[in-house]
């Protein structure tokens, strides 16, 4: 769990800041969002070939400019 104190002279906007860095930088909301609902494994691995896919065109793209 991310938790963050205030600092003094910290202003609510700059608190607010470095707890949403450190939620982002921890994984949790793409945690939540990924087992929202239920993907069984084989639409896992298609999920995981697709991706794997794009990102060898991306880098051959790339590698050719």
């Amino acid at each position: 769990m991310a938790t963050v104190t205030l600092r003094p002279n910290e202003s609510q906007e700059q608190l607010l800041k470095r707890f949403r860095k450190k939620v982002a930088k921890s994984g949790i909301l793409s945690t939540v969002r990924r087992k929202r609902w239920f993907v069984s494994k084989s639409e896992l691995r298609r999920i995981d070939k697709k991706k794997a896919v794009r990102r060898h065109k991306r880098r051959q793209i790339t590698d050719a400019e």
